[in-house]
Order: C-alpha cells, then sequence, then structure tokens
C-alpha cells in the first residue's frame, strides 16, 4: 500500500480520518475498475486535510497495481454516454475558439472515444484521445479508433505547447499524483489553451443526502474535490482564467434509480416496475454533485 499526502498542501497538512476502509483485497478485480458499475461500497479509508479541506484516500494501492487494474478495465456504459456525449459537448460551447480555426483537442481517459465523436460532429477535426483500458478502444468507431493512444496520459506523451484544448472527465479523481499531472497538461497546451475537467462535488447533493453512501466514495476515487479545493490545485500547477460551474446531468431514470443507495427489497421490485412500464427509458436531469472548470495555460 501507498502511504498519500494532501496534493495542496503536500507533507505540511494534518490528516483527520473520515470514513474508514471498506474494501476486502480478494473482491479487487479489473471490474472494480470499470467507470460506472453499479455501486459496491467499496473504498480505502478517506481522509480530510484538516488546513485545506481536500478529501483523499489514504493509503492506496500502488501505482503500479492501479495501473495495470485500468489496462483490464472495459467499457460498460454505452446507454449512458449517449447522454454523457451531449452534456460533455455542450460545454465546448462555453470555450470553443473562432470558427475556421484549426484546433488539436485531446481528450484524457476518452473510453471508446464517444467524446471525440461529439468533437468531430462540431466541427474540431484534429482529435486525439487517451486511454488505458485496451477492451475500451477496441469499442471505438474505426476511424475515432485511429485517434487513440492506449496508455497511461503522462509527461513526454505528446510535443510541448501542442494542444488548443485539453479534457479529462471524471479522471482527476482517479489519478494518484495530480500535480504531476496536471504539469503535464500544462505543458501539453499551447499558450492561452483551454482545459475543461468535470469531477465529483465533495459539497454536492448526493454527499449531503448520503453521506459515505454516496457513489463517489468509491476505490476508484483517489482525491475528491469541491470547488474551493480544486481552485487551488489548478492554481498551484499554473493555469489561469479558472471557472467552475455546477454540472447538470442527464441519464435514463433507471441509471439514477440503480445510482441510489436504497435498500434491495426496495430498489428490486421498483427497478422491476419501471423496466415492464418503460418509464425506466424517460430521460430525467438532475444537478446532484458534479462540477465543471474550465481554465488557460
Amino acid at each position: 500500500m501507498k502511504y498519500m499526502h494532501c496534493a495542496i498542501c503536500k507533507e505540511k497538512e494534518e490528516q483527520i480520518s473520515l470514513y474508514p476502509a471498506t474494501f476486502s483485497i480478494n473482491k479487487i478485480n479489473t471490474k472494480t475498475f470499470s467507470a460506472r458499475r453499479s455501486p459496491d461500497r467499496m473504498h480505502y479509508q478517506f481522509v480530510t486535510c484538516k488546513r485545506c479541506g481536500l478529501i483523499f484516500s489514504n493509503p492506496i494501492f500502488s501505482s503500479e497495481k492501479i495501473e495495470h487494474l485500468y489496462k483490464k478495465s472495459t467499457f460498460d456504459y454505452p446507454t449512458e454516454s449517449i447522454y454523457l456525449k451531449k452534456t460533455y459537448g455542450n460545454l465546448l460551447g462555453n470555450i470553443l475558439l473562432k470558427k475556421n480555426k484549426a484546433v488539436k483537442l485531446l481528450d484524457i481517459g476518452c473510453g471508446n472515444g464517444f467524446f471525440l465523436e461529439e468533437a468531430k460532429d462540431r466541427g474540431i477535426s484534429d482529435i486525439y484521445g487517451v486511454e488505458p483500458g485496451r477492451e475500451s478502444v477496441q469499442e471505438a468507431l474505426p476511424d475515432i479508433q485511429k485517434h487513440i493512444i492506449v496508455d497511461i496520459f503522462k509527461k513526454g506523451l505528446f510535443k510541448k505547447n501542442f494542444f488548443d484544448v485539453i479534457t479529462c472527465f471524471h479522471t482527476l479523481d482517479h489519478i494518484v499524483d495530480p500535480n504531476v499531472f496536471l504539469q503535464a497538461v500544462h505543458e501539453s497546451l499551447k499558450k492561452n489553451g483551454k482545459i475543461i475537467f468535470i469531477v465529483h462535488n465533495t459539497e454536492g447533493l448526493s454527499v449531503k443526502l448520503f453521506g459515505e453512501k454516496s457513489p463517489i466514495f468509491d476505490i476508484e476515487h483517489i482525491y475528491l474535490f469541491n470547488k474551493k479545493t480544486l481552485r487551488k490545485l489548478f492554481q498551484q500547477n499554473g493555469f489561469k482564467k479558472i471557472s467552475i460551474i455546477d454540472l447538470t446531468n442527464t441519464y435514463a431514470f433507471s441509471y439514477w434509480l440503480r445510482m441510489v443507495p436504497l435498500p434491495y427489497v426496495i430498489k428490486s421490485p421498483l427497478q422491476y416496475f419501471l423496466n415492464k412500464t418503460r418509464l425506466d427509458k424517460i430521460p430525467l436531469s438532475l444537478r446532484v454533485g458534479n462540477i465543471a472548470i474550465f481554465a488557460e495555460k
């Protein structure tokens, strides 16, 4: 196991235990590290930095073990990705550069490339993706797959000052060293290049309602942010013109129900009823605890 420090305060932090660890090592497998699975209530010990309020896991598996698990992960959310394409695509409108200008866009943790499809549909043809899960990349459309590198994003993977836009959706929460990661992002951006990241919000409705049972307290998540700690992290890594917004997500009713920590005796018959009446496919838009950050180099 690897001992962790606060990504903002470093070794100066004073850690306070938030939730004890709930995982069993013999239940950890590649499925555990596949995105948007049903909540399994497994997580490392979560602690809070008393100085800045950042919440993080401590201790965690070694970087090598985590990387191995992600490389073996699968793409298990084709239905949800249909909704995510529009949600994430709409964010591009906030920063999209002038029309007819060539834009190089990188999506980190791109899964099967669904967002790259959306970016291409919105007129960005020079697209790049990075995704460690080989099986996920194999699910990408042929004309998208050729733009994806099967790897972990890291320094030196791309040229310096190369991209106009870098996006990263629900990946920063999973990174062992966010500072090293963001420095590599910063280095890969052109001057005045822009980023859009999405992370979970520890002060969002989901946490307020469910506490430790919120799906964000998961063994995949190493660092968890609120608006204040997210801003601090990006500032200390050289980003400017930072703005952070609450994000509204749209999913089918069945997905929201799957993520809610209801007792099985309630959830199971409710899922059955919704499925039989086809109400489970009704799209529902909620603001439950995701935040998007926009910034420039």
